[in-house]
């Protein structure tokens, strides 16, 4: 079995616009590019997780056209990103039809060198191939390549939300028991709860904890135990080496990271939630911007600790 196909959140990737788990409105200007059989460049906009990177393969598979897969994260070097693109976008496609280029992560590209270099590329491959960008900043992609796609912002408004959830719901029921697992559906909600709108970061869990053979309420303590309990107490005791050592190997996933001290948030002083709160929205903001989002983490425990606020 290829790594592909053992992770569940390939395996069980939707193929068509239609299996997506989408708003309505996202979902329609998707199927209209696929019904009128072109893909305009694309500028995807939103947070992990959310379907992404999903609906631009899923439209290139139901136009059944040639295209490649570039992370910008692992792959953001100028030369390199030349060369895949060049090789790929001067040859006709196979299948005769206008050939894609999905970059994902395009927000991890040097906006000074690559970036510019990316809009080179739009333009001299114009006529044969298309571009589909993938990002969770806008504001970390140069305006010059806004101005050459369509950008497109995934966001899910309360209304949307039941249902989307709903139909998460359905895709991971489904998913349980094409693996023949065990299963308590209230589990399976709360999970969902958490981790909303990032739909792989529930599968990816899942799948986790499956080895323990069903998935119970075990998983939710499971999850619990992964998340920042521990530096919690490091803040508290104001053991920062610890703490940055902790962050080294802990945390991957600085959206998650500022949300879950979010929801610890309620459990602080009401005194000091507001200082929280606020604390917490200036360095999730600046996290689109750092270079190293692991020093802007350490730099929020440190105010943390300088601050009291876990007291």
């Amino acid at each position: 079995m290829t790594k592909e196909h053992f992770l569940w959140v390939e395996k069980y990737r939707p193929q068509t616009v239609n299996e997506t788990i989408l708003p309505p409105e996202l979902k329609t200007i998707f199927q209209t590019f696929v019904d009128t059989n072109v893909i305009p460049n694309l500028l995807l906009v939103g947070g992990p997780g959310m379907g992404k990177t999903t609906i631009a393969k899923a439209m290139c598979n139901e136009l059944k056209a040639d295209y490649i897969v570039i992370n910008g994260s692992m792959k953001g070097n100028i030369d390199t990103l030349r060369n895949d693109i060049l090789n790929f976008a001067s040859t006709m496609s196979l299948f005769g039809g206008r050939k894609y280029v999905i970059l994902d992560e395009a927000d991890y590209l040097n906006a000074q060198s690559t970036q510019p270099a990316l809009r080179n590329f739009m333009e001299e491959f114009s006529t044969n191939c298309g571009f589909i960008l993938t990002a969770n900043y806008l504001n970390k992609i140069i305006e010059p390549l806004h101005s050459r796609c369509s950008v497109v912002e995934f966001k899910f408004l309360k209304k949307d939300v039941p249902e989307i959830a709903g139909q998460l719901m359905k895709r991971i029921i489904m998913i349980l028991e094409e693996e023949e697992l065990v299963y308590e559906k209230p589990v399976v909600a709360q999970l969902i709860s958490t981790y909303f709108p990032d739909f792989r970061r529930v599968i990816n869990e899942l799948q986790r904890y499956s080895a323990h053979g069903k998935i119970d309420t075990g998983i939710l303590a499971f999850v619990k135990g992964a998340r920042i309990d521990p530096l919690l107490e490091m803040i508290k005791q104001k053991n920062f080496s610890e703490a940055r050592l902790w962050l080294s190997q802990n945390i991957d996933n600085s959206t998650e990271f500022f949300r879950t001290f979010y929801e610890s948030g309620k459990n602080v002083k009401p005194s000091v939630a507001p200082a929280l709160v606020l604390l917490i929205a200036k360095y999730q903001y600046q996290d689109g911007f750092v270079a190293n989002k692991e020093i802007n983490m350490a730099a929020f425990v440190a105010e943390l600790m300088l601050e009291s606020l876990f007291d």
